[in-house]
């Protein structure tokens, strides 16, 4: 069974490295012809920065997000020896791909609509000082975090017991008091 789940994960991360590979240069293609097709302008010095200063990052973690997903195989027998790590689980991963989508919208929004679009950019900064303030914020306030007050809310019994507990209070047959082990 766990046999599976790695060919499972290795054929998804085969097919995320095949798109991070595409999207290292399609988004620039794209944006050249749309720039060609619907500005008919030479890009601003300002647009040029911005688009190299985004396209580093963008580069550095694709190729990061490509070294720790390819899976590697036996190259005589084609034997799945790593399928690397997950490249669909949430936390940096996941910020790291959304990073990617941004900068790949950013780049080719700017050169269909206009170089206003790189404001969308922004998200990022202020994606990551929400996340910080939700941390840093029951430490600056003295609250406790908002996931421990709903944890501490929630019953701790489970849908059985629950159940359990209302055949018992009906006085169902099926459900007897057992005395407590020694």
């Amino acid at each position: 069974m766990a046999n599976a789940s790695a060919k499972r994960i290795a054929n998804q991360n085969e097919t995320t490295v095949k798109t991070l590979k595409l999207g290292m240069f399609l988004p620039t293609i794209i944006s050249f012809v749309l720039r060609l097709l619907l500005r008919r302008g030479a890009p601003t010095k300002g647009s040029l920065i911005l688009y190299i200063v985004t396209f580093l990052p963008a580069f550095l973690l694709s190729n990061y997000l490509i070294k720790i997903g390819t899976t590697r195989r036996d190259p005589t027998t084609g034997t799945l020896i790593s399928y690397g790590e997950d490249l669909s689980q949430s936390g940096v991963i996941e910020w790291c791909f959304d990073i990617l989508y941004v900068t790949w919208t950013c780049q080719i929004g700017s050169n269909a609509f206009g170089e206003w679009f790189w404001w969308l950019y922004m998200v990022i900064p202020l994606y990551a000082v929400l996340k910080l303030w939700t941390f840093v914020s029951p430490m600056i306030l003295g609250r406790s975090p908002p996931a421990a007050d709903h944890a501490a809310e929630q019953d701790t019994t489970s849908k059985r017991q629950e159940k359990l507990r209302k055949r018992s209070e009906r006085g169902d047959a099926r459900v007897r008091a057992q005395p407590a082990k020694k």
